[in-house]
């Protein structure tokens, strides 16, 4: 079955859970994956958009497998290893090997040939690939690449050298620096008597190695070459490498031998080094600690060593160490010595030495590394200025006052190169027998080269653990850098050469950031934090992020590697008593509970800052409401609550766990209208909770009823609605004894429009109606709530002219104080009713105007029931097309944001457009979609629509059943009193009675 994937970017989200399938994969991960530089503001909603796309796809082909499913705040595709080809080439492979190990070549043979047959093109060729993609796709075209190389080999084994001469030959020409391939094909074509042709395959190799890579074959293809010269005689060892003469100092240290990744940035530094111009070549190194700088650099200068004969220096200037670093005068001995200038000749005087130094580089080509820099100032003197020398300098800062210095800041690993590099520690094998707990250690490390070292190291010498329980221990440890230490090396030690040169400021800043529990932050957010100003704690930070302990993924917004923040918040708990942290998260929560009201209080003139009691702000430098400014991206307004809305979840997480109860609750509280417009119900209903827990611990009728009264909110949107009225009796109570009238008419307003989703479209009116003239005894409270809570039930009962007359009046009053967001719902409201009243075009007018309002405004409450209303206004104009459509996009709006009535009622609508478009059979699925999610959410009016709609089709061929739905349907919409029970009774009329031939 051929099935249409949807977009380019929902065809990434199906990719992504796809190479990570039974996993859950996180909306952050989704999210990273289809904007990798710059989300959207829209990126949450449109990433669970695309997921809930898939979801719906894959259950209208296969209604009973579940295929793509919710967990959390992510998703995951169920789905076996061997229905998914990557995953079965993967796992054919690893079988192959293993009868290639065991003896048995032929059957290993077949089964890779097998594997291979399963590639038709590039992996996810049309696909967008973010980081994670690209990285899987790249190291798949690896494996893909040495699984052809070992059917190679195998064959050679077999006594087939054709094959592996027929495999190899297109093989090499298409990856021309492969030596591999290249001598696999001279193998094979000595084998076959064709030393011509093994002689042209070594110079095809050396050619596309010399002109890529500036290099010459290796040593096994030179020992396959001087072979093939020689066929009669015995194969030529492999020749140990020649040391340099005595006069030709080579002080490299040793470079290691399973060096992984970083290929861009090797390629880049090889090239500078090999194209050296009228200028010495100078390229400075910088990254945090553990990030591989020393290993890059040595590795660097041993490639580039045969380009520099006359000298290869290595001096440790031991900038960030627990010595002082060296100073250039005495560093400047060590480099002369190593050039074997006797010390007699070397002069006292620092300027002299200079001009020494630069005077025996001038008739040398050298390559010089300068590791662990502390400074400018320090390696200024150190060098040349004669054109034929090379220069590597590594740091842990940005060296930013370095004048002819080219910076190259070493990023982490990506994943691939990270599973790689524990692969060269713990052997192949085993990270090939479980690849998902290698990709698990890996990121627990961080991707950080040293941590990812460290870990394999524990593992190589531990025979009887796996990589799971490794990676089980990093998950489980309190502490993950207690578990990253080998002998006298560890990460905790590592980053401490980063952080005791600091000034006590700055050390206080990075122990304080410890205690941030969310991921970017913005240096107000450290202000708040460390008391300092502003512009104080911008200082500082910069000087945190010179040092690599603090990142800056985009302009304004920081953050710290998670082994960096756990260092931090290790050093916080140790240095910093518990009032002092107490008193710095307080602070941070006070600024971002203020920040957060400056946004929505307008949202809510009056109410917000009467439900949380809002008083004067800790910070008001920080934040003075509504002028407020993000010193990074202007004015605080929604956008910057968009930016913020994952800081602020994990700030009130953080506020329930640690005890700052009065935080929680309010700060959960503070962005729910925001919340509500946008769509994000799954955030109203986690922090609700949260904050329902800190207000029960504080015994605050006042909060716990806010709490309940807005926790039902969410429920009722996501179909939970026996629930929310739970939660509603329980905020009507308790506002009603605390004397709090206003609010106890607004849970009542909210539990009757609770009671219409439920079919208790009477009694919502009549509470509706006794509500209106309480709010007017009190001065017209809640009075453009209780509007359309009354208009909505009265349509569904068939009181078109009264529902009209509630939504003009809504409008109106909206009118009258200027709330474009009640504007926008009476307009959208007055619409549905029109479209009942048989006035279709009027209803398209006033829906249009009520979407584009919406729109403007930034809103998406409502949006897809709109849409959904214009899509039945064209119904009923005979536009089948667009009406469909329209459904659809209301059903893709809604699955956005949650909407659960809004899914059901839409697809009943479109259940009735696919009717009348001559498309039974998609007809009645779509019914039967709708009956089984109203029944899931308790929604008889709806289960009454789709049991109507499901027998209106089956009446042919068989009336029986249609009977049968019908009469389920008429006994529903009779207990609701809604105008739809007289066509059903009308069309169980028309049938012939049950059992009649």
């Amino acid at each position: 079955m051929t099935l249409p994937l949807g977009t380019r970017k929902q065809q990434t989200v199906l990719a992504m859970l796809v190479v990570q399938s039974g996993r859950v994969v996180g909306l952050d991960e989704l999210i990273d994956e289809l904007w990798p530089a710059d989300p959207p503001a829209s990126a949450v909603p449109n990433a669970r958009t695309y997921a809930a796309n898939l979801r719906r796809l894959f259950d209208a082909a296969e209604p009973t497998r579940g295929l793509v499913g919710r967990q959390g705040d992510g998703y995951l595709l169920r789905a076996d290893r061997s229905d998914i080809d990557l995953h079965a080439f993967l796992d054919d492979c690893q079988s192959a090997r293993d009868l290639w190990g065991g003896g048995e070549p032929a059957k290993a043979a077949t089964l890779l040939t097998g594997a291979l047959a399963r590639w038709r093109g590039p992996m996810l060729a049309g696909v967008s690939q973010g980081p994670v993609l690209a990285a899987r796709s790249a190291a798949l075209e690896e494996e893909r690449l040495a699984a052809t190389e070992d059917l190679a080999d195998i064959h050679l084994e077999l006594g087939q050298p054709a094959e592996a001469a027929r495999l190899m030959r297109d093989h090499a020409h298409m990856h021309p620096l492969r030596e591999r391939a290249y001598g696999l094909l001279m193998r094979a074509r000595v084998a076959a008597g064709d030393v011509a042709g093994a002689l042209s395959a070594y110079a095809a190799a050396r050619r596309a190695l010399g002109e890529e890579l500036g290099i010459e074959p290796g040593p096994e293809l030179r020992r396959l070459h001087r072979a093939a010269l020689k066929p009669a005689a015995e194969p030529v060892p492999v020749a140990p490498t020649a040391r340099p003469a005595a006069s030709m100092p080579s002080w490299l240290p040793r470079r290691v031998a399973d060096f992984t990744g970083r290929a861009d940035l090797v390629a880049r530094l090889l090239r500078a080094g090999r194209e050296a111009g009228a200028d010495p070549v100078i390229k400075v190194i910088d990254g945090m600690a553990g990030s591989g700088k020393t290993t890059l650099a040595v590795h660097v200068a041993h490639q580039l060593a045969e380009h520099y004969p006359d000298a290869q220096l290595f001096i440790d200037l031991q900038g960030h160490g627990e010595s002082s670093p060296v100073e250039p005068a005495a560093a400047l001995v060590t480099l002369l010595r190593q050039l074997g200038v006797p010390a007699e000749r070397i002069p006292a005087d620092v300027y002299d030495r200079v001009a020494l130094w630069r005077n025996e580089l001038a008739s040398r080509r050298a390559i010089v590394v300068l590791d662990n820099a502390a400074s400018t100032d320090q390696i200024t003197p150190l060098l040349p200025t004669a054109p034929a020398a090379v220069v590597l300098v590594t740091s842990r800062r940005r060296l930013a006052a370095m004048e002819g210095g080219h910076p190259e800041s070493l990023p982490l690993l990506s994943p691939a190169e990270a599973i790689d590099l524990l692969a060269s520690a713990v052997g192949p094998e085993r990270v090939r027998a479980e690849p998902e707990a290698a990709g698990r250690v890996a990121a627990r490390c961080g991707y950080l080269p040293l941590a990812i070292r460290l870990a394999g190291a524990r593992l190589a010498h531990r025979p009887g653990w796996r990589l799971a329980d490794l990676a089980d221990r990093l998950g489980h440890q309190a502490s993950v850098l207690a578990e990253l230490t080998a002998e006298n090396r560890s990460i905790a030690s590592a980053f401490g050469l980063s952080y005791t040169p600091l000034r006590e400021p700055t050390k206080r800043m990075f122990r304080l950031l410890g205690l941030w529990p969310g991921e970017h932050f913005p240096v107000e957010a450290a202000a708040a934090l460390s008391g300092l100003s502003a512009p104080e704690a911008a200082l500082v930070i910069d000087e945190l992020v010179d040092r690599h302990l603090v990142e800056e993924p985009d302009a304004g917004r920081f953050r710290l590697h998670d082994l960096m923040r756990e260092y931090a918040q290790a050093l916080a708990l140790a240095v910093h008593a518990p009032a002092e942290r107490e008193a710095a998260v307080r602070g941070l929560l006070d600024y971002y509970l203020h920040a957060v009201a400056a946004v929505t209080e307008p949202l809510e003139p009056a109410a917000l800052r009467r439900h949380i009691a809002l008083g004067q702000p800790m910070r008001p430098d920080l934040l003075e409401a509504p002028g407020a400014v993000d010193s990074a991206h202007g004015p605080i307004d929604s956008d910057w609550l968009e930016r913020e809305n994952a800081n602020v979840r994990a700030l009130v997480r953080h506020a329930e766990q640690a005890g700052h109860d009065g935080y929680a609750w309010r700060l959960a509280r503070a962005p729910w209208r925001f919340h509500y417009l946008r769509g994000y119900i799954d955030d109203i209903v986690e922090l609700h909770e949260c904050g329902l827990r800190a207000a029960e611990r504080l015994a605050d009728d006042t909060a716990i009823a806010s709490m309940h009264n807005y926790l039902a909110s969410g429920y009722q949107r996501v179909g939970r609605s026996q629930e929310a009225v739970l939660h509603l009796e329980v905020a009507i109570r308790l506002r009603e004894r605390t004397g709090d009238l206003s609010g106890a008419i607004q849970s009542r307003a909210n539990a009757a429009s609770v009671y219409w989703v439920l079919g208790r479209f009477e009694e919502a009116v009549s509470i509706n109606l006794k509500l209106l003239a309480e709010s007017w005894r009190l001065g017209g409270v809640s009075t453009l709530l209780l509007l359309p809570n009354l208009g909505i039930p009265l349509m569904h009962l068939g009181r078109l002219d009264e529902a009209l007359r509630a939504h003009r009046w809504h409008l109106f009053m909206a009118r009258q104080s200027g709330d474009h967001y009640h504007m926008a719902q009476a307009l959208g409201h007055i619409g549905a009713v029109r479209v009942r009243m048989g006035d279709p075009l009027g209803a398209i007018r006033v829906i249009k105007a009520s979407v584009a309002l919406k729109k403007r405004i930034a809103i998406r409450l409502g949006v897809a029931e709109s849409l959904n209303d214009l899509a039945c206004a064209h119904q009923r104009l005979g536009h089948l097309a667009e009406a469909e459509r329209l459904h659809r996009l209301a059903l893709a709006e809604s699955a956005a944001v949650g909407h659960r009535t809004i899914d059901v009622s839409t697809l009943n609508d479109l259940g009735v457009t696919l009717a009348l478009a001559g498309r039974s059979g998609a007809a009645v699925e779509t019914h039967e979609q709708a009956l089984t999610l109203a029944t899931r959410i308790a929604n008889p009016y709806e289960q009454g629509r789709a049991l109507a709609g499901i027998a209106a089709h089956r009446v042919v061929d068989d009336p029986v059943e249609a009977r049968r739905h019908w009469e389920r349907a008429l006994v529903l919409f009779r207990q609701l009193n809604v105008p739809e029970r007289h066509e059903v009774a009308r069309r169980l009329a028309d049938l012939l009675p049950a059992g009649s031939a």
